[in-house]
């Protein structure tokens, strides 16, 4: 019998119907307008709120991977409800979403487990986490034929982060894409939030990861999901990726017209 992690939040974070679900991801994708072509891109970092609010910032790095050609996806999220330390992945078969099953790499995943310290097969943090969940249907409406290896980091001090990437960089090949879900800061002000959030931008469209971890480290800019945006950095620098771009960057604030505690968002890509 195939274990199979359901949607735990369709209806919630994004529509539940399918045909719905389809059709708003390629009105987002649709709508997007990027500057130029992207070629041999590694990785993407992407928000994970509903996609009321952030699914257009989201769009604007699924835009760029459309119909391209990868065998799999390794998704890190943070862990939002689940302390534990290291990185888990999850033991079972697949996530399902609306818009169907998407399989797990096994042998990665083993090949991952085996030369990594801190990541290890288990349920914790694959619960109810909603930061991964709401990656999958972008990936599943612009790509097709892939597996994924499904990350949630449950500790994200920095010899966690350092571990990860290293692994990754060992495991990554063309034929892979790594996407690190993230938010930006959390309940300032706009004219806060968009200072403490530029040093993300930043450090991201330099390619800084030492700096960005720095800053994370001693608060000077946040991130719930830093750590993965991290380590997707220093993992793609070591193959000799030679870009990372924001592509786009927007805050709650403009779709609820309330400025006065936004949650940010970018969406950036990582390339040759």
């Amino acid at each position: 019998m195939k274990l199979i992690r359901e949607p735990q939040v369709a209806g919630m974070f994004y529509p539940a119907d399918p045909k719905v679900l389809r059709e708003q991801i390629e009105e987002y994708l649709m709508n997007v307008k990027l500057d130029g072509k992207y070629n041999n891109i590694g990785g993407l970092v992407s928000p994970h709120a509903g996609y009321q609010y952030s699914g257009k910032i989201a769009a604007a790095a699924y835009k760029t991977i459309q119909s391209h050609e990868y065998n799999n996806i390794i998704i890190i999220s943070p862990s939002h409800r689940d302390y534990f330390n290291g990185v888990s992945i999850y033991p079972g078969d697949g996530y399902r979403t609306p818009l169907g099953e998407i399989s797990i790499n096994k042998t990665l995943r083993e090949k991952i487990v085996s030369e990594s310290d801190i990541v290890f097969e288990s349920m914790s943090g694959h619960g109810s986490e909603h930061a991964l969940e709401v990656q999958l249907p972008f990936l599943q409406v612009t790509l097709s034929n892939f597996e994924i290896i499904p990350l949630v980091i449950g500790d994200q001090r920095k010899e966690n982060i350092n571990d990860l990437a290293e692994v990754l960089a060992n495991v990554m090949d063309e034929k892979t894409l790594i996407v690190a879900s993230s938010d930006l800061s959390h309940y300032y002000s706009k004219a806060l939030a968009d200072m403490v959030d530029s040093r993300v931008i930043q450090s991201i469209n330099e390619f800084n990861y030492e700096e960005l971890q720095s800053d994370f480290e001693n608060k000077r800019c946040e991130a719930c999901g830093g750590g993965g945006i991290v380590a997707l950095l220093k993992a793609l620098k070591t193959k000799n990726y030679s870009h990372s771009k924001v592509l786009a960057h927007s805050d709650s604030g403009d779709v609820t017209g309330d400025n006065s505690e936004v949650v940010g968002y970018l969406s950036a890509i990582v390339y040759n």
